[in-house]
């Protein structure tokens, strides 16, 4: 496997091991915590519960107009009364919007759960695959657990939120050097990251 420099795999795929970033799969991980409607939107009953979702508060017509919904309201009211539907960009941009408010409500349960009264939250780190790469080139690793706690929960779901990759890929530095010792940088990259929460 490729060596390390400065904590960073220097080419991951040189000898085809595959994997993600860390941050990225701590960033899906929080991801799949956010539940809400499973109906596709391109249903009448998904439809309808995400104009209703979207529509009950001022945040949730800002999130439209973030997607780049931007209608007349006579328009809105016909698809509410399912009387016209979207087109297929505006049915992606209500899906886009609807998620979007989801992430932003559920911030304050996520923290909540994630730091668990003070105790943290068990990961469980999946190193990166290694299963096309020669055996000389393979690396000697394993999946490791670890307790995540002392605010760093609360510093990712807003990095999360924001989209700032660039905080999100120094805490998960953070959570690997703390937590794993000396073989930290053989966990920049991982297959997956998961947790009960």
């Amino acid at each position: 496997m490729a060596g390390t420099e400065a904590g960073r795999w220097r080419d991951l795929g040189a000898y085809r091991a595959r994997g993600l970033p860390g941050w990225v799969a701590l960033a899906e991980g929080l991801d799949r915590m956010v539940t809400g409607i499973e109906s596709p939107v391109d249903t009448a009953r998904g439809l309808a519960a995400r104009l209703r979702y979207l529509t009950a508060s001022d945040a949730g017509y800002e999130a439209m107009d973030r997607a780049g919904i931007h209608v007349r309201p006579r328009t809105l009211i016909a698809w509410l009364a399912e009387e016209q539907t979207p087109s297929k960009a505006n049915l992606a941009r209500l899906d886009a919007a609807y998620w979007q408010l989801r992430r932003r409500n559920t911030v304050a349960d996520l923290k909540r759960r994630l730091n668990n009264r003070g105790r943290g939250t068990r990961i469980e780190i999946d190193p990166v695959d290694q299963s096309q790469v020669e055996r000389r080139h393979q690396r000697d690793l394993q999946t490791r657990s670890i307790n995540v706690r002392g605010g760093v929960w609360d510093r990712a779901v807003d990095a999360w939120i924001d989209g700032n990759t660039d905080e999100l890929d120094a805490i998960w530095d953070e959570i690997i050097s703390s937590g794993l010792g000396t073989d930290w940088d053989a966990y920049t990259h991982v297959s997956s990251v998961g947790w009960a929460a």
